[in-house]
């Protein structure tokens, strides 16, 4: 399983969907830690497990059911997963795609490794479910395999057609199955495996962008960076930061608002090998990077917005992060 965390589309989404099969939210968050309020915000990052321990109180609620888990699946379109998604869709080609999916898969929802395999013509996406809990094993198996063919649907812009489906699911009705992969599946196998045509990896994707690729994927690399190095107390402090740009609070007032003494959370931060200081200056940079490349504003819009009094204080601390200033940085990353 990630040992990073992720963002709350995957929650909120589960939740909608529960709502529609008539359980309440109050029914899915128990013990996940997930506050209710938190599933309007877009800046809350959490741990896997607390997402699993959504999935087990949806499966408890509506059971186990892989035929739930391929409808879920469904709904997680490229945009659902951000930078990650636009990459892929940016990429040359479906074994680029592939290659970029797996590197950055901790970006991801999913709960299952996947791999490449090929063989005599023939590829295979081999799902691995073995770290799964009993409970939720049917359903984040299909609804994991399930996100993956929406996935290359997105990419094709058409189904891409199966040589083969081998799950570790036992048997049951295939009608759910058909409609999703366009065939039936070849149950209680030892190994879960989505077959292809081998050809079809170097089938050129239709919004294919060398430029866009090599953006996302630089972005890819940043995010999966930050989310793996922030645990614990520098996390929530990340956190509570990103959620306000321009009103950054001071040390005591983010220690009064998390509910310690000033004195408690230098501490712990230092437990955590860091600063206050430090965590508001990444989070000064990233966001500062977001918008230098993506966000179409001035400088002194992006120094206003990130708290600096002047914009030449902005450019000091950009080179103090990047070693280049805001204007060069903007020009390389778009060449």
């Amino acid at each position: 399983m990630s040992a990073s965390s992720r963002s709350l589309t995957s929650v909120r989404m589960q939740v909608e969907f529960a709502a529609e099969h008539g359980v309440p939210v109050a029914s899915l968050l128990p013990g996940s830690g997930i506050e209710p309020r938190w599933l309007t915000r877009n800046d809350v990052q959490i741990e896997a497990e607390q997402e699993l321990a959504v999935v087990a109180n949806l499966c408890a609620e509506l059971g186990d059911s892989a035929e739930l888990g391929l409808a879920m699946g469904q709904r997680y379109h490229l945009s659902s997963y951000g930078v990650w998604g636009f990459a892929l869709l940016s990429s040359g080609t479906f074994r680029e795609a592939v290659a970029l999916g797996q590197r950055y898969l901790d970006l991801t929802f999913a709960f299952n490794r996947v791999t490449l395999e090929e063989q005599s013509g023939q590829a295979a996406l081999v799902i691995d479910d073995g770290d799964l809990p009993e409970g939720v094993r049917d359903y984040l198996l299909a609804r994991d395999a399930s996100a993956i063919m929406m996935i290359q649907q997105e990419l094709f812009a058409s189904r891409m057609p199966l040589s083969r489906l081998q799950l570790r699911l036992p048997a049951r009705a295939t009608a759910p199955f058909e409609a999703v992969f366009g065939l039936a599946p070849e149950f209680d196998q030892p190994v879960n495996r989505i077959g292809f045509a081998a050809g079809l990896l170097e089938q050129p994707l239709p919004q294919a962008n060398p430029v866009t690729a090599r953006l996302c994927e630089q972005q890819c690399q940043q995010l999966l960076a930050q989310r793996r190095r922030r645990v614990g107390m520098a996390a929530r402090v990340r956190e509570l930061l990103l959620a306000r740009p321009g009103h950054f609070p001071t040390m005591e007032q983010l220690a009064d608002e998390i509910g310690v003494t000033s004195r408690t959370l230098r501490r712990r931060l230092l437990a955590e090998d860091t600063r206050y200081r430090e965590l508001l200056d990444e989070v000064r940079r990233l966001l500062a990077e977001q918008w230098l490349l993506g966000g179409g504003l001035r400088q002194e819009e992006i120094s206003a917005r990130l708290g600096f009094s002047e914009v030449s204080n902005f450019i000091h601390a950009f080179k103090r992060w990047t070693g280049q200033t805001p204007a060069r940085y903007r020009r390389q990353k778009k060449q």
